[in-house]
């Protein structure tokens, strides 16, 4: 499980920095979360196709997350997708997407089902690979984060240990559900002798634009990752509240007050040229920090 920064600035993009968005990789799948100016061109730019990509997900409504969205939903028909593709946002955005396919003349070839988020916290979905819940942050307007959970895969197969034991390869598939192996002779090849433990469970938080909220840290407890806006230096820390958003220190203590293991910031302001300065701040906290840089694939 590995989270992709495809946009790590705020509202305007500058120093080669884009709006927020990135990609969250499970078990093969590509998740998205908020989808700024150039999504798609830097999906591109990073090797992300859209086949593997078949849930989006929409923080709020400020242009910086989502005004990539139209786009890269037209260009996904245009290159001929015809699955079925989810899209978790608020409500308003349905209404918006609307026009703009219908002032266009343009009709999809594939089903956009528009799923509008609710206002607290909510589980969104439900796969046999992961879950996806919402929850409240405090901004500006109404506006979300997401928390990711990775579920327990099954047993790993070692062939090299199936070979070993002689057990054919028509019957892998069977050692993979967690079966053992009986031998022509009546003995028993233990499932344990030729698997080891499938990966784990793994919790990622996605903190959009938030004012520095401790309510927040009981929908994130315990979460390996937290990505958390870092707008501001302490030093702007009065300009930050104003505009509801954080400071890396602020981010900081979200990250040791919810136990996590990893915090990844972002949504650096324009006005900040070098990124480095958010990292070095927030270490004084919280020392598993890193500024993320754009391309850049961080393990969750």
């Amino acid at each position: 499980m590995k989270v992709t920064i495809l946009g790590n600035n705020s509202a305007l993009p500058a120093f080669g920095r884009h709006p927020t968005s990135q990609i969250v990789t499970v078990y093969g799948e590509d998740i998205l979360l908020d989808c700024g100016e150039a999504t798609q061109i830097q999906m591109q730019r990073f090797g992300f196709g859209w086949r593997k990509m078949n849930h989006m997900f929409i923080s709020h409504l400020h242009g910086d997350h989502y005004f990539g969205l139209p786009g890269l939903i037209n260009s996904m028909s245009l290159l001929g997708r015809t699955a079925a593709l989810h899209l978790y946002a608020p409500a308003p955005l349905k209404k918006i997407i609307d026009d703009i396919l219908a002032v266009a003349d343009t009709v999809l070839n594939y089903p956009l089902h528009f799923h509008p988020l609710p206002e607290g916290s909510e589980l969104l979905v439900d796969t046999k690979s992961f879950t996806v819940t919402c929850f409240p942050v405090q901004h500006r307007i109404t506006c979300h984060g997401f928390l990711i959970e990775r579920k327990t895969k099954g047993r790993k197969l070692l062939p090299d240990k199936c070979r070993e034991y002689e057990i054919p390869a028509y019957y892998y598939g069977k050692i993979k559900q967690g079966g053992d192996y009986e031998r022509k002779d009546g003995s028993i090849v233990k499932n344990e002798w030729v698997t080891e433990d499938g990966p784990g469970p793994r919790k990622y938080a996605y903190c959009a634009d938030t004012l520095y909220n401790e309510e927040l840290v009981q929908y994130i407890k315990g979460a390996d990752t937290i990505y958390h806006e870092c707008t501001y230096l302490n030093a702007d820390a009065d300009r930050a509240a104003s505009r509801f958003h954080s400071t890396s220190l602020e981010a900081a203590r979200i990250a040791y007050l919810a136990g996590a293991k990893q915090l990844l910031l972002g949504h650096y302001s324009s006005k900040y040229r070098d990124v480095q300065a958010f990292q070095d701040e927030a270490a004084t906290i919280f020392a598993n920090v890193q500024a993320t840089i754009e391309g850049a694939a961080y393990e969750i």
